[in-house]
């Protein structure tokens, strides 16, 4: 049976506490990271709408699928991307892309790279613009 611990945000002396206790309950063999905090629910919930606007308003995005323009704007972005042949060997495909991995920090540049874009488009957003509300 596999333990599962809550993720601890480091916000003060009784976080770190916290933290310190939980790890010295962790059985042997257990594993501790310290990270950034990945991109927060408002940020991923802001970014859907947004996506689809694109789909909408910019027709060299219609074609596209929401994941897809995701998937090009994370390269825009400058995210690392690993691609891997198809088993058939017709073409290749991404791999490891994921917005779920972003930072906050990395996450609103990549929203305000979509804005810059819809700016460029004339996109008319359905979702209020300032990402202060998320970040």
């Amino acid at each position: 049976m596999s333990l599962r611990y809550p993720a601890v945000k480091l916000r003060g002396p009784s976080q770190r506490a916290y933290a310190k206790q939980l790890i010295d309950q962790a059985p042997d063999g257990y594993v501790v990271r310290i990270a950034a905090e990945t991109r927060r629910d408002a940020q991923n919930r802001k970014l859907w709408p947004m996506l689809s606007d694109l789909q909408r308003q910019v027709p060299a995005m219609a074609t596209y699928s929401t994941e897809d323009i995701k998937l090009r704007f994370l390269n825009a972005l400058g995210s690392e991307m690993r691609f891997l042949p198809a088993l058939e060997g017709e073409g290749m495909f991404p791999v490891g892309l994921r917005s779920s991995t972003l930072t906050v920090q990395q996450f609103s540049a990549l929203v305000e790279l979509i804005y810059a874009f819809g700016a460029k488009h004339d996109v008319r957003w359905s979702e209020p613009h300032p990402l202060k509300e998320v970040a």
